[in-house]
């Protein structure tokens, strides 16, 4: 079931499209990816979800209901651009923002408590936020985004600013509250971060979608049928492959399958020495966004 469905959704800004005809399934329970380059349509998408900009033309159902404002309660938005009262106190800021989303002020407090304990950051309660690094100003944007425990956390390039210490635990946040129950939307240029976090992706290049799906799916339609193989030879002279390496009588190189099935392969492999290592090699998401993007750019 989707809890965001969106439908042939377009929004223009003048002659300039941003988005043209999205269509999009967000699963429920998913940490779903929001890719493209910069001015792709993404950041417009996001504010229409956020009810910060109206679309021209399109439906997006919330819970199969039309989104209207009784919804935002139940969303957490994370802007690249970061909100923060730079004067204010930490402590005081989230208490304010969990208040802002209709949490009553004793629960308002047990809750900034009990983020500040897990993020390990009590003592910055009585700092204001412009005593504090990029990084831990972040941790401090991060929490007023899901302190209300919404049901859609939209999260727009999280990892900015963040050293990898911290990064990652943002990232394992991110899992734990998907396995809570959280529906994520995270939109990034980080490849890895995707590879890592997420169930499903779109791409959206120049307003429109041109790919989406569930992201092991997509990497399987983008295999090149090649395999890396290790194989253990006296002779790696009378290879008819070129190693890419030999160390300990082990030669490593790529083969393609080129219409033979991986049995015929390996067959004819076995007759040239042992076979102790054979993986297919499938496409980064970083080689699939940029293989993308650059078809698209010269259609």
């Amino acid at each position: 079931m989707s809890i965001l469905s969106i439908q042939n959704l377009s929004k223009r800004y003048g002659n300039t499209k941003a988005l043209s005809n999205i269509s999009l399934e967000i699963p429920r329970g998913s940490i779903f990816g929001l890719l493209g380059p910069n001015g792709a349509g993404k950041t417009t998408l996001i504010r229409i979800i956020n009810q910060i900009i109206e679309a021209d033309s399109g439906v997006i159902l919330f819970n199969d209901s039309p989104l209207s404002p009784h919804h935002i309660a139940k969303i957490g938005y994370l802007p690249e651009e970061r909100g923060l009262y730079k004067k204010m106190k930490v402590g005081d800021q989230l208490r304010y923002f969990a208040k802002l989303k209709g949490m009553p002020g004793p629960i308002a407090n047990d809750k900034v408590q009990f983020w500040l304990k897990k993020l390990d950051i009590l003592s910055w309660q009585e700092k204001r936020i412009d005593d504090l690094s990029k990084g831990m100003a972040q941790k401090v944007q991060f929490i007023t985004t899901v302190i209300h425990e919404p049901e859609l956390l939209i999260l727009d390039e999280p990892f900015s600013g963040f050293d990898p210490v911290n990064a990652e635990i943002i990232r394992n946040e991110i899992l734990e509250l998907k396995e809570k129950g959280t529906t994520l939307v995270i939109s990034t240029h980080r490849m890895e971060s995707v590879e890592q976090l997420c169930d499903q992706i779109a791409m959206i290049y120049r307003s429109e979608k041109i790919l989406d799906g569930r992201l092991r799916d997509i990497k399987q339609a983008f295999r090149p049928n090649q395999f890396q193989v290790q194989l253990k030879t006296d002779a790696p002279d009378a290879l008819q492959y070129d190693p890419l390496r030999f160390e300990d009588g082990v030669a490593e190189f790529n083969v393609s399958l080129e219409g033979e099935t991986t049995n015929e392969v390996l067959s004819r492999l076995m007759a040239l020495g042992q076979v102790v290592g054979f993986k297919e090699i499938l496409p980064t998401m970083e080689e699939i966004f940029i293989q993308q993007v650059k078809k698209h750019t010269h259609e």
